[in-house]
């Protein structure tokens, strides 16, 4: 007996309850309800079941890192090296992963609308422009609300060094913060006078304190998510699975090989919060808003990026873990090539460059190109949206599936545009 019909009417009778639950007592919808078996019926590419997000704050120079333009008076003081694809250079800062370049796909046609940091920060976290009105989900918000999450006990999101939050999903969806990864999760250890039986009875005092205010709350969605955020936290706190977050229970010859950067010690971090089970997590780091000094800066800080990233790549490739974890490298625009009179690039959103690898990309690729001095897109330019469109469809996240915030607006993932099919496996 072919048992599919079947099947699909048993998840059909889930999702709609999934739907009514969520509308009832979320105060947020995955709407409308044709869209989602819509969403449901439509190929999907899915691979990855985790990422990881190197996002480089204050907007990475594209001539300098991966598209550079060797010859041209645009160029300026930095050499470019040939990588393991042919006839593709990088920066010369980047040696590690221009031998991994077989790995990758490198997009050169990024492009925004603004080159203002705070507003093109947003733009490329969450899809939308920034209003006074609305606070839009970020990608890790988006999967937490879709895919649910992988550990019972630890957060399906992280941020290492900080970055956007939640927007209208509310608490519920907000990432677990990291200021230092060395330092790890910070106060989570009771006081040594506090037992545990202690602990629990001043929560219930505290839950009998609240119980007449959540009685009389307006808004109870906000109430809940907090309730929610809170009794995760407590779970984790009460775990084995917090040695997660403590990069010191690695070996001294791993915690080396990473490096004491910023950007090393995150990558440890994230590599450890993947292997226990975290979704998403972000590493937001590096100041590559360099208006001066730009050679001396980016070399240091690109070797520091270099070597945290293509480390990650092998220890990822070499557990299996990369078949399953989506590496992206993402900044919020490029930097001009014509260099200014204090040896740096100004602000230039009209091109630059990002990255993507592991599980659900075609690697071994560069897709889109810039003009001839790196000014423009010249072909298949990537917005935004699209680039969250197609880091989405590798989590089997379709493009048209909606959500809708609590004031009733629709929003998809990446604001009505499409993934990148090309860079699809």
């Amino acid at each position: 007996m072919d048992t599919s019909y079947l099947r699909m009417m048993d998840s059909v009778s889930r999702r709609s309850m999934m739907k009514a639950v969520a509308k009832g007592v979320l105060g947020v919808s995955i709407l409308p309800y044709s869209n989602l078996m819509a969403a449901a019926a439509e190929p999907s590419k899915a691979k990855a079941k985790q990422v990881i997000y190197f996002y480089l704050t204050g907007a990475m120079s594209h001539l300098d890192s991966f598209d550079p333009k060797p010859g041209t008076d645009v160029q300026g003081e930095t050499k470019v090296i040939d990588t393991s694809l042919p006839g593709v250079k990088f920066s010369e800062y980047f040696p590690e992963m221009a031998k991994m370049a077989d790995q990758l796909a490198v997009i050169r046609s990024m492009n925004t609308q603004t080159g203002d940091h705070e507003q093109a920060r947003y733009l490329v976290r969450t899809s939308q422009k920034q209003i006074a009105s609305i606070k839009h989900p970020t990608m890790a918000a988006w999967v937490q609300k879709v895919k649910g999450q992988i550990s019972p006990t630890l957060p399906p999101s992280v941020q290492i060094g900080g970055g956007e939050g939640p927007g209208y999903l509310g608490a519920r969806y907000a990432p677990v913060p990291i200021a230092l990864a060395e330092r790890g999760l910070e106060n989570v250890k009771s006081p040594d006078y506090l037992a545990e039986s202690q602990f629990d009875r001043r929560m219930k005092l505290s839950n009998a304190f609240d119980r007449q205010f959540k009685s009389h709350a307006t808004n109870s969605t906000s109430v809940q998510n907090y309730d929610t955020l809170y009794d995760d936290a407590i779970r984790l706190l009460k775990s084995d699975e917090l040695k997660a977050f403590d990069i010191g229970q690695e070996t001294k010859e791993v915690r080396e090989r990473y490096g004491k950067s910023r950007f090393g010690q995150g990558a440890l971090l994230a590599k450890r919060l993947i292997e226990h089970g975290v979704q998403f997590v972000e590493i937001s780091g590096g100041n590559w808003d360099m208006h001066d000094d730009l050679n001396e800066r980016f070399s240091s800080l690109g070797a520091e990026l270099d070597h945290a990233f293509s480390t990650l790549m092998l220890d990822l490739k070499s557990s299996g873990l990369l078949e399953t974890t989506l590496v992206v490298m993402g900044t919020e625009f490029g930097r001009k090539p014509q260099i200014n009179q204090n040896a740096g690039r100004d602000h230039h959103p009209a091109a630059f460059s990002c990255v993507l690898a592991g599980a659900g990309i075609n690697v071994g690729q560069v897709y889109g190109t810039s003009d001839e001095k790196g000014y423009y897109v010249e072909e298949d330019g990537v917005e935004p949206g699209k680039f969250n469109a197609t880091i989405a469809a590798t989590l089997g996240i379709p493009h048209t599936l909606e959500i809708t915030s609590p004031e009733g607006r629709p929003f998809t993932i990446g604001n009505g545009e499409k993934p990148v099919e090309k860079l699809l496996a």
